[in-house]
């Protein structure tokens, strides 16, 4: 299904998304800032940063599950499909949840429950969504497997979790999402615990179903290359917020963030030669609260210039090559990204 994304609104419009945790002697920290992302329909858009970033925390705003783990949204806004969704009684976030946007969790087996069979917890999302009966439900969950190509569905369908590989669990998940028919998918790194063989089958399983159905993904991860391969634009987060967004083809060629080329740069690349040292971006990921008053990354950046880089907090602005960059530096260097071909 292709959509003209010239003419279709933005499905997921996050504007100025700050979430926050208390802190241990009182009051709250603030753990993600200022984000602002959009997810056309029929689009899929990759989250990318190293753990700590906050890519996990941002996609539970999204879905309403702040609160659920001790957390509030203490400003912005997430409209999905013109509709606001911060301000949501629960029961409201338990409909839309499923029903129009899915999420897909890391490490599958933690997300199924073993005292029931993969159809039974099939059906019971289809129930509750759908209102069907529990035999259209059934069927409907048999569709499903089949659909992501679980072999002799009509069998499997009352098998439990643990008779299924960490691929196959995955797969049951990505399921008794798409069974609802929803139209936003956030993926939160869906493929992380899985070999790469595995992991390969399930990105190749999302990009037949986002053909099929015309589904929205915004895939979280860490790893640029599942992202490069997947996703149509890129949006980059380091210590809380967004440093980096444009599409994938100017990301990885063309990075205007150190961040962004630093994170190019570690992906392993044979191109490189045997006995030459992995790239690797030193330091870590400052913790909420103990962020510098200027640019976050500037401990850890190569072009980090004192007085300029650490002055002001650099504000997220259109960059020469067009892709938004945080930084105060962008266009003064050119930084290296993932060799073309």
């Amino acid at each position: 299904m292709t959509i003209d994304m010239t003419t279709a609104p933005d499905l997921l419009d996050v504007r100025g998304l700050s979430v926050e945790f208390p802190a241990r002697g009182g009051g709250w920290v603030r753990a993600v800032s200022d984000v602002s992302l959009r997810v056309g329909q029929g689009e899929s858009v990759g989250l990318v940063g190293e753990s700590g970033s906050g890519k996990t925390v941002t996609s539970l705003a999204l879905l309403g599950l702040t609160r659920l783990t001790g957390g509030r949204i203490a400003a912005g806004s997430v409209a999905f499909d013109g509709r606001e969704l911060t301000s949501l009684p629960e029961r409201e976030w338990r409909a839309l949840r499923g029903g129009g946007i899915g999420m897909i969790f890391q490490q599958p087996t933690r997300s199924l429950n073993p005292a029931f069979t993969v159809g039974d917890q099939i059906a019971e999302s289809v129930r509750r969504h759908l209102g069907l009966s529990r035999r259209a439900a059934r069927a409907r969950a048999v569709e499903m497997l089949k659909l992501v190509e679980i072999p002799r569905a009509e069998s499997r369908v009352d098998d439990y979790p643990h008779a299924f590989s960490g691929g196959m669990c995955q797969r049951v998940m990505i399921a008794m999402v798409m069974a609802t028919n929803p139209r936003l998918l956030v993926a939160d790194e869906p493929t992380t615990a899985l070999d790469v063989t595995v992991q390969e089958r399930i990105l190749a399983l999302l990009r037949d179903l986002q053909e099929q159905t015309g589904v929205a993904l915004l895939f979280v991860s860490h790893d640029l290359a599942v992202v490069a391969d997947l996703c149509e634009r890129v949006v980059v987060m380091y210590a809380g917020e967004i440093i980096e967004d444009g599409t994938a083809g100017d990301v990885f060629y063309q990075p205007q963030h150190p961040y962004s080329a630093g994170l190019l740069a570690s992906i392993p690349n044979p191109r490189r030669g045997i006995g030459k040292r992995l790239a690797s971006i030193p330091g870590q990921i400052p913790p909420a609260g103990t962020w510098p008053a200027g640019c976050r990354f500037q401990a850890r950046c190569d072009f980090a210039v004192p007085g300029v880089c650490d002055a002001a907090h650099p504000p997220l602005l259109p960059s020469p090559a067009g892709s938004l960059s945080r930084c105060a530096r962008a266009g003064e260097f050119a930084l290296e990204g993932v060799a073309a071909g």
